[in-house]
């Protein structure tokens, strides 16, 4: 197995910058991807997120398969920076009693159990609303909380399958792809997010809270985007282009002699330019079966076939030069491993590594968001499990070590283990 790169520690942010959301509290029940990738959006940018796990085994990413360094997987780490991790078990009328007096000091609850789980602990919306009446509270499933899909269960690839939306993917000879990393499950979390700020701005006008909703397969519907659109408009079912979208041959994947490279010319002033500056065939403009957009569709596999010929001929980095002076949208087809170490990552300092208690550092994306005036938190590793019982029960709750020492006894932190 090849080494990885060394990775830099992070330039701390100004001590004098405020956060977005300090002081805002979010009780976390989420696991998997779409729930966590939600709440380690908030706790990015100040927001307190105690994440609140099963004793036995925690998150269950914590044991996927990919990675694992410090005794924690790759998932786990990648969704839960930020986070303070608590430890209950919600079978025991203790633990759930904690539960409740976090909820009821909370801003934020974010939970994405299966349908009735949270009822059955008495957690739910109904129960807990009357109680804290400005909670912003969010529930993440696969088909919503109510109808009647609301008790089958689903994830990401399932939902990518039902809606459509993996139809789209994968090349017009082959099968339907679902897409490698988990883009629904994603795109879930994000869609989340954006409903508690939603919410949360919603309160300060109306004064109270709200329960809010967002499930896989809406999200998945939702993403299939212009292709959805254009199907409600013609009746026309899309199928798969593979790298080539709309069956657009000067948009995709070609080769130099030595690599390559995806270019996006998708409209006729780019086509001209790819065509005349860097190709040198101008009479690909003229050539009636070539002219216009929807011609070159209807001829793709032929210009397609010109193209790559002509492209074959030369070194990648020559092309890369000429499509770059030309202003031709182009980018290298690169690995994860090349996409890492590309200039694009060094210099917009995407990767760093942070302390762990266990493995000393482990590696760090950086959050993809920018503000200026609140730039995110100084990331912190995910929890391990239960690490900051003690901490989050004495500050926030209260509770004297004689109370959490009786918790434990009586196995609300987990039978077997020693709170932490």
């Amino acid at each position: 197995m090849a080494a990885t790169p060394p990775l830099p520690e992070r330039t701390p942010r100004s001590k004098d910058a405020p956060t977005a959301l300090e002081k805002l509290l979010v009780v976390d029940f989420t696991r998997i991807v779409a729930g966590p990738a939600c709440t380690q959006a908030l706790a990015d940018f100040g927001a307190e997120v105690i994440k609140i796990e099963n004793p036995e085994g925690g998150d269950d990413t914590r044991a996927y398969e990919h990675a694992e360094i410090g005794g924690e997987s790759a998932a786990y780490l990648s969704l839960n920076r930020n986070k303070r991790g608590i430890a209950l078990d919600l079978t025991v009328p203790d633990a759930r009693d904690v539960a409740r007096q976090l909820i009821q000091r909370a801003d934020v609850v974010v939970e994405n159990f299966s349908a009735g789980v949270m009822e059955k602990f008495g957690l739910d919306y109904d129960s807990v609303a009357p109680s804290n009446p400005r909670l912003v509270y969010c529930s993440i499933s696969a088909y919503g909380r109510k109808g009647p899909f609301a008790w089958r269960p689903g994830f990401d690839p399932i939902t990518q399958a039902e809606s459509g939306f993996m139809s789209l993917n994968g090349f017009p000879d082959g099968p339907p792809v679902r897409t490698g990393p988990p883009i629904i499950d994603m795109a879930t979390g994000m869609s989340a997010c954006n409903a508690i700020l939603l919410a949360l701005l919603a309160r300060e006008r109306l004064g109270r809270g709200q329960h809010v909703e967002v499930a896989l397969f809406d999200i998945a519907m939702a993403m299939t985007g212009f292709y959805g659109m254009a199907y409600l408009i013609s009746g026309t079912n899309p199928g798969r282009f593979g790298n080539s979208p709309n069956g657009s041959p000067s948009v995709g994947v070609y080769e130099a002699s030595d690599g390559p490279f995806y270019i996006a010319c998708a409209n006729d002033r780019l086509y001209r330019r790819l065509v005349t500056a860097v190709l040198d065939r101008p009479d690909l403009t003229t050539d009636p079966r070539f002219a216009t957009r929807k011609e070159r569709s209807a001829n793709q596999a032929q210009l397609r076939a010109i193209i790559a010929e002509v492209f074959a001929k030369d070194r990648l980095e020559n092309w890369m030069a000429k499509m770059k002076k030309a202003n031709i949208p182009v980018g290298y087809l690169r690995t994860v491993e090349q996409g890492f170490g590309a200039p694009e990552a060094r210099e917009r300092h995407r990767l760093s590594r942070i302390p762990h208690p266990l493995a000393g550092f482990v590696p760090n994306i950086e959050t993809p968001l920018g503000l200026s005036l609140t730039p995110a938190v100084d990331p912190v590793a995910a929890p391990l499990l239960g690490e900051h019982t003690d901490d989050v029960l004495g500050r926030i709750l209260g509770y004297d070590d004689k109370r959490i020492a009786a918790l434990a006894a009586i196995g609300a932190f987990g039978n077997g283990r020693s709170h932490n």
